[in-house]
């Protein structure tokens, strides 16, 4: 079976708006030949066992009132966005993700326009990654809102691809917990995870409509969990295929980059994230009548929040930009 594909985009993306058909990549591996057990982290340590430096003991600063419905989005700088993006591997089972730049240019335009220095991270090994996110995460957040982090890349469940080797997704993101990182601490911290899950496919289903159808107090300090203001937006659920069109990119980046540049200070982010399941459930679908099993197939992404408030962006305050 090929994983090359063609897609269905009812004219909504395309960059010539005509609608053309292009050719399409299943964003996908079965990871073969790469050893699991063993993932070099900074310094030579292993990345399942790597400690990226000691938990800081010290009182974070409050960002915002104990029971404050919205995240303070008015700091001085939006804050940080880091895109690592792989197109290829040394890995040979996986094959380039052709597309991808396409996603990871439109991305960096999407967040900078919303305020954030955005940095991206081209093929990088794990050890690189390693070493932009501990860099990250040893700096002054205390004038920024927020941070954003985006991997782009091969995966299957429970696992991404650097260049070299897989790992998991918590060997990133725990360097920004409050203990690691406290000017981080009750702030919001964002990934955007474009990756298969596994290799099964969603045939979805149609709806008709049916004719009987009806329409129907604060303190002055507070303590929170080490592991809250967390988000985590994937492009597919757990066990399922990711597409990618190689002209266009990928479902999930498409719907996500439209959503953020339309309604990115409208909505917040739990509600645009919605919207980016919306597109990529109802505007795409898989075209490959060479392959049944591989035809009219679906996707719908899905996300894991541990936000104790409101994520909205906006513009600064006196009509300042953020950054």
């Amino acid at each position: 079976m090929t994983d090359e594909c063609i897609t269905r985009n009812y004219g909504v993306f395309s960059s010539n708006g005509a609608g053309n058909r292009g050719s399409i990549i299943a964003d996908n591996t079965d990871a073969k030949g790469c050893t699991e057990s063993v993932v070099v982290g900074v310094g030579g340590a292993t990345a399942a066992s790597a400690s990226p430096f000691p938990a800081n003991k010290f009182v974070a600063r409050m960002p915002v009132e104990r029971y404050a419905s919205e995240y303070n989005m008015n700091h001085k700088h939006r804050g940080l966005a880091l895109i690592f993006n792989h197109e290829h591997f040394d890995i040979p089972s996986l094959k380039s993700r052709s597309g991808t730049n396409v996603d990871a240019k439109e991305l960096n335009k999407a967040l900078t326009a919303l305020g954030f220095t955005v940095s991206v991270h081209q093929d990088c090994k794990l050890r690189d990654i390693l070493k932009h996110i501990e860099k990250a995460a040893l700096q002054d957040h205390t004038d920024n809102d927020c941070l954003a982090v985006a991997i782009l890349s091969h995966g299957e469940h429970g696992y991404l691809y650097a260049k070299d080797v897989q790992y998991k997704l918590d060997n990133i993101w725990h360097y920004f917990t409050a203990t690691f990182c406290p000017s981080l601490a009750g702030k919001p911290k964002m990934f955007f995870i474009q990756a298969c899950q596994g290799d099964r496919l969603d045939g979805g289903i149609t709806l008709e409509k049916s004719v009987t159808e009806t329409d129907g107090e604060s303190s002055m300090s507070y303590k929170i969990p080490i592991h809250a203001d967390f988000l985590f937006s994937y492009s597919t659920i757990p066990g399922y295929f990711s597409w990618r069109n190689i002209n266009n990119g990928s479902w999930y980046m498409q719907s996500l980059i439209r959503e953020l540049n339309t309604n990115g200070k409208k909505y917040d982010m739990l509600t645009l994230l919605t919207f980016v399941n919306q597109r990529v459930a109802l505007d795409f679908e898989s075209n490959v009548p060479a392959t049944p099993m591989m035809d009219r197939q679906k996707q719908i992404p899905c996300l894991t929040s541990m936000l104790t408030r409101i994520l909205r962006f906006g513009d600064k305050p006196n009509g300042n930009k953020a950054g």
